[in-house]
């Protein structure tokens, strides 16, 4: 299928790895330029390089920190009227709220809300102003069934999802869509580092408590971020022109619920 939107520009917010990845890494095969973002300078350069050989497009990496102003404004210093943002931030860790300081659920709002409504706010009316634009938000699974010991994700990413359900409505008109998708267990390194933190406090081993996770999931597997960004990529298409203010749920059929 052709998406449409070939030669058009995205920024990726954190996209050196993981779910982020594999959203650039699809979006440039479907011919879509990017501002590839991310913290680490040598992985984001390598990620950077492997995307543009891949598949011939223009990547610009942009080494940054999104969750701070200075690191929007760098990335936005780019390229400030980009087709289609993917708004991206790695989460804040697991533990119990009782041990999480005021501090703590600030840092978790500016990271998982915040940022991602600053960078909305600086690219939506550009957006309108074309008649074409698209938003997606990673979020988690967390926002329809919250994960007790990610309460600082479970609040931050639910305030977004708040936000975007009123904001996606106002600009659906001017041809601007913004959707989320919530991903449950995919092959991550937060994953990895949730694993691990469940194996430590349990006294667990970590490869048996990683099977037992794989076979509570209705399709037997963690997700891989190629088919995460697959799914990103059809939501910024033309196609998907009449999808507006969605929480899309990817993990595998494991949230049990009809609704």
């Amino acid at each position: 299928m052709d998406l449409g939107i070939r030669g058009k520009w995205a920024i990726v917010c954190a996209g050196s790895r993981g779910l982020g990845r594999g959203c650039a890494e699809a979006l440039a095969a479907n011919g879509v330029n990017l501002v590839l973002n991310g913290l680490d300078p040598a992985r984001l350069e390598r990620t950077a390089r492997e995307i543009r050989e891949a598949s011939g497009v223009e990547v610009v990496p942009v080494a940054a920190d999104i969750t701070t102003q200075e690191g929007r404004a760098a990335v936005l210093a780019v390229r400030p009227d980009p087709d289609i943002l993917v708004n991206n931030a790695g989460g804040p860790p697991p533990g119990d709220f009782r041990q999480w300081t005021e501090e703590d659920w600030i840092a978790a709002i500016r990271a998982n809300m915040l940022s991602a409504i600053e960078m909305i706010r600086a690219v939506v009316d550009p957006m309108m102003a074309r008649g074409f634009g698209r938003i997606v938000n990673i979020t988690s699974s967390a926002v329809k069934a919250p994960i007790p010991e990610l309460g600082l994700s479970n609040g931050a990413r639910s305030g977004l999802t708040g936000f975007v359900a009123g904001l996606a409505r106002a600009v659906a008109g001017r041809g601007v869509t913004i959707n989320n998708i919530l991903p449950g267990r995919f092959a991550t390194d937060r994953l990895e580092a949730n694993i691990r933190f469940h194996a430590a406090r349990s006294g667990r081993d970590p490869a048996a408590l990683r099977r037992e996770l794989e076979e509570r999931i209705p399709a037997g597997r963690f997700g891989t971020p190629r088919e995460f960004g697959e799914l990103c990529a059809f939501l910024c298409s033309v196609q998907a022109g009449y999808i507006v203010g969605q929480n899309i749920l990817i993990d595998g059929g494991a949230y049990p619920g009809t609704f």
